[in-house]
């Protein structure tokens, strides 16, 4: 039998109330078309003889351009989210490395995209040191995000919790062991739910 959840049904929500801070929502944004922006530029550079590879760099331009814009919203919903999030002081520390790992990151991609305004602009080709830039960029995409992610999975920040599960003395649909009591841990470092 699957567990029944209860939920406090309330008024009408509005979605500021349900998701206080939208840091979590831009950032995907900027990640995806970063990430997009880099691998498009790669591949129109590895594959320049090709026909196609110029519709490559005109998607990772806007690619990176769009990546650019939603970067200031991502940023901005960041801080705010460092200065309203409850956490403790271990959260703290990892929040403020990913801040300074953010800030950075996304300097370094504001300025790519500065500099590939002026390479369209001016007509040139994407330069060896631009493309050198970029895989910078991306790795330090990928370890920023990590960052972030870690806060949430690791330390559980801006998250809310569980909905209450009723079960029966049966097993729940996904597992095969009995619902263990409140108290009593079931994984291998002792944490318990």
């Amino acid at each position: 039998m699957l567990p029944k959840y209860k939920e406090k049904r309330t008024q009408e929500k509005f979605v500021i109330e349900i998701l206080p801070n939208w840091h979590p929502i831009f950032v995907h944004f900027t990640i995806a078309l970063f990430g997009t922006s880099g691998l498009f530029f790669l591949a129109s550079a590895a594959f320049s003889g090709k026909r196609w590879a110029g519709s490559l760099q005109i998607a990772a331009y806007w690619n990176l351009w769009l990546g650019a814009f939603f970067t200031i919203l991502t940023i901005g919903a960041g801080f705010y989210a460092y200065g309203t999030v409850a956490h403790d002081e271990v959260s703290h520390g990892a929040m403020t490395n990913h801040r300074n790992w953010a800030v950075p990151t996304a300097l370094v991609w504001w300025g790519l995209a500065l500099w590939a305004a002026w390479m369209h602009r001016q007509e040139r080709r994407v330069a060896p040191a631009f493309l050198a830039v970029l895989v910078v960029g991306l790795g330090m995409l990928a370890i920023t995000g990590f960052k972030g992610g870690n806060l949430v999975f690791r330390h559980g920040l801006g998250v809310q919790s569980l909905p209450t599960i009723e079960t029966n003395d049966e097993a729940p649909a996904h597992t095969n062991q009995k619902k263990a009591p409140h108290n009593q841990s079931h994984d291998a470092d002792g944490h318990a739910h």
